[in-house]
């Protein structure tokens, strides 16, 4: 099957590449040049939004696992841009860039060139899909789309309710130094991570019943969020902050003891399964851990770093990163 319109290769990825590029380079002149950061993750967000909209257009088929992941694609961007921009513009600034040059600098750039690989990386199965260039383009519907759409569904509203319970935790002057156990972040200490990392795997999973060949490499989107948000500027640095920030607490150990690292599971469940089980199967790692042994080796000793300077709690010191709660 050849494409309805072939614009530098087969599957748009040059295209896509050069959109994407040329996006993100525009954005980081503005930002840089009025010392901004007001619109680092609008830039992210609507980026996808942007790929996943011409590559459906330009392939002009219209099949319905292309509207499908297409749609996914543009209400998970609404929502994410949407709301990033209103939080920034509440609290007024990019708290990851405090430390850093907001200007034309290396530091600056790099945050905007990880920016660009990371929509290019986690958008490839759609891209992929919408450009048409399938044997198999209009296979019909079958049950693995079905089953990728409702790990999708389900990891956006667990993002979005998250998201919005962190939002309202945060913003009650009454749970000022608190850390947020409500909702459900009393089931998963990260659950915004949770939500993101299977709402990928779910539009990878719809993808892949017209994968052909060399389409299957696009299995580095899933695999580059989760990545990220296990071992980069999700869960690692999160960890970090709070350990230093509540970590001679009694209730925050026992907290941390009892609710989920990622996968949420009733505190019943989880308190009382096995170390062993925990770290093989449940992601409660020694590196989450590591802040937390050197303030109780140091008797408590430390320089207390709030959580939100550690991390805007969505991305990390020079590279963007998915959603995060407020």
């Amino acid at each position: 099957m050849f494409c309805v319109t072939e614009v530098l290769d087969a599957y748009y990825m040059g295209l896509c590449a050069l959109v994407t590029v040329a996006m993100q380079v525009s954005f980081f002149i503005i930002a840089a040049y009025y010392k901004f950061d007001k619109v680092t993750d609008f830039a992210g967000g609507t980026n996808f939004m942007l790929l996943a909209l011409m590559t459906m257009l330009l392939g002009g088929t219209y099949y319905p696992r292309q509207v499908l992941v297409t749609v996914c694609v543009m209400v998970w961007g609404v929502r994410l841009s949407g709301y990033l921009l209103y939080r920034i513009i509440v609290t007024g600034k990019d708290e990851r860039f405090d430390d850093k040059n907001r200007g034309f600098s290396l530091e600056f750039a790099a945050f905007w060139v990880f920016q660009a690989v990371w929509v290019m990386c986690v958008s490839a199965p759609v891209v992929l899909v919408n450009s048409q260039c399938q044997v198999m383009a209009n296979v019909p519907l079958g049950a693995a789309d079905w089953v990728g759409f409702g790990i999708f569904a389900l990891g956006l509203v667990i993002e979005t309710i998250s998201d919005q319970q962190k939002f309202n935790f945060r913003n009650n002057p009454e749970n000022k130094g608190k850390w947020c156990a409500v909702g459900l972040w009393s089931v998963s200490r990260h659950p915004n991570y949770f939500g993101e990392i299977i709402l990928w795997w779910g539009v990878f999973i719809t993808c892949t019943a017209v994968f052909t060949g060399g389409m299957w490499a696009s299995i580095v989107s899933p695999v580059f969020i989760t990545l990220l948000l296990l071992f980069v500027s999700g869960v690692p640095l999160l960890e970090d902050s709070s350990d230093k920030k509540h970590g001679m607490k009694p209730e925050y150990l026992e907290y941390k003891k009892r609710v989920s690292n990622l996968i949420p599971l009733p505190q019943f469940v989880y308190g009382n399964l096995p170390l062993p089980i925990k770290q093989l199967f449940l992601f409660e790692w020694p590196m989450y851990s590591r802040e937390l042994r050197k303030l109780q080796a140091s008797g408590g000793e430390t320089d207390e770093v709030p959580l939100e300077t550690a991390q805007k709690e969505r991305g990390s010191p020079v590279a963007p990163q998915p959603p995060q709660p407020p």
